[in-house]
């Protein structure tokens, strides 16, 4: 659990670096009804960005994310998690601390800039699998993965606010020395404090050492070189665990980036004036992911139900609810509390899934954990790239019927993922993963 928490601290500053941009471009685009120098004690510079522009600047950092999430998982395969993802958290949060002298060279600079942030993140996520794979478990998996996961909700929801206000009386650069520099200093901590496996920790008991590397035993070695990437492209039950996060992703990306437009737009909400209610919904997600870890855990241990049993009863809470929720959503247009009780519902249940399907990979291969969470991921990261322009398309004619047609497109393809896991996930260690067998 020290790694847990670890973890948690460590996606908390991944995740408050990965949001900064999405609020600092609000005040450095110049916007025209309002006098910035009402907001802004101290006069930052200004860019003159199109609507085109800003999409192109947000969405550079998930083509550079794509483009790391199998050589993450590689790497930590090859040379540990632990280096991976200190150094992917290093490289990070220096880009980030570059981000405004990019903006000050040039349009061009910025998104070169993010896409290498991109990629410097993309790596971070499959090495934290890959240490799982060697200290979590089985009994303990999914409320220790999780504990970590809710870090990520707590830094976009601790971000949020607090760059509102560096944003106000710094100015925006500021965000970034500031985040950035957190960043940095946090990597010195991660590099002293965590340990590759149980067998190099100097601090934990001799029982404890035994204990999980015991129960860890049928799991098989990491994988060096090697990888069995035919077996993988011919397994069911990956191929359920990516349609899945594909599907669940555009639903999940639907709701992070669109969100405040939808707001702005159709709800005709501030989100400046009512901040804590566009944060309720990060709160239920933060919640729902250590409560539904603690849950799962709890189910297995009992041994009432068996892991694939578990994994797909959260994924049916975690898909299912949010859909429908969303189809409701659609129908309040114009009552704001309501959509704020859906929306924030969405957010809450969706975080089932992080006991679901999301945890599935170190399930049926344990030691291809981080590389299966690369293969996962980009399917996640190629909805996250569509999703956006998705909602840009279809909301660009008709603004009420748009927003309901994005809401009916995500619930469908939301059940699609479901069907299709229920149907073809598994909870066993597939023979492909079996030391024996890799080595034939």
């Amino acid at each position: 659990s020290h790694l847990a928490l670890v973890l948690h601290f460590s996606l908390f500053v991944v995740y408050s670096l990965r949001v900064n941009l999405s609020i600092a471009i609000v005040s450095s685009v110049l916007s025209p009804p309002v006098d910035a120098s009402k907001f802004c004690l101290l006069q930052a510079p200004v860019y003159d960005w199109s609507a085109k522009t800003q999409g192109v600047i947000l969405s550079a950092f998930f083509y550079g994310y794509l483009f790391s999430q199998l050589l993450g998982g590689y790497w930590s395969g090859m040379f540990g998690g632990k280096l991976v993802l200190g150094y992917g958290l290093l490289a990070t949060s220096a880009l980030t601390l570059l981000t405004p002298l990019a903006a000050g060279l040039g349009v061009a600079y910025l998104i070169g800039l993010q896409a290498l942030l991109g990629m410097a993140e993309g790596v971070i996520f499959p090495a934290q699998y890959t240490l799982w794979a060697k200290w979590a478990p089985p009994l303990e998996r999914s409320r220790l993965m999780n504990l970590a996961e809710a870090g990520c909700t707590f830094g976009t929801f601790v971000t949020f606010p607090v760059a509102g206000i560096i944003c106000q009386y710094l100015g925006w650069p500021y965000v970034f020395y500031i985040f950035g520099g957190i960043g940095c200093v946090w990597c010195v901590f991660w590099f002293l404090l965590v340990y590759e496996d149980p067998a190099c920790h100097p601090c934990i008991s001799a029982g404890e050492k035994e204990y999980i590397v015991s129960s860890l035993a049928n799991q098989g070695s990491s994988h060096g070189r090697s990888l069995p990437l035919l077996a993988m492209i011919k397994s069911l039950p990956l191929w359920a665990i990516s349609v899945a996060y594909f599907c669940n992703d555009w639903l999940f990306y639907t709701l992070l980036t669109s969100m405040p437009t939808y707001m702005n737009d159709v709800l005709h909400f501030d989100i400046r004036e009512n901040g804590l209610l566009s944060a309720l919904p990060y709160v239920g997600n933060w919640l729902g992911t250590i409560v539904s870890g603690l849950l799962a855990d709890f189910l297995l241990s009992k041994h009432m139900f068996s892991t694939a049993t578990v994994r797909k009863l959260f994924s049916v809470l975690g898909m299912m609810l949010p859909a429908v929720s969303l189809v409701a959503m659609s129908y309040v247009a114009c009552d704001y509390t309501a959509a704020v009780v859906f929306l924030t519902l969405s957010m809450t249940v969706i975080s089932m899934c992080g006991a679901g399907f999301n945890i599935n990979q170190i399930d049926i291969a344990p030691r291809y954990a981080g590389f299966l969470l690369g293969v996962t991921n980009t399917f996640g990261t190629v909805s996250g790239i569509i999703a956006p322009t998705a909602v840009g398309f279809l909301t660009s004619q008709d603004l009420l019927t748009g927003w309901r047609n994005v809401f009916f497109v995500s619930a469908a393809l939301n059940l699609f993922g479901l069907l299709f896991y229920v149907t073809f996930g598994s909870g066993t260690i597939q023979d492909w993963a079996r030391e024996d067998t890799a080595l034939q």
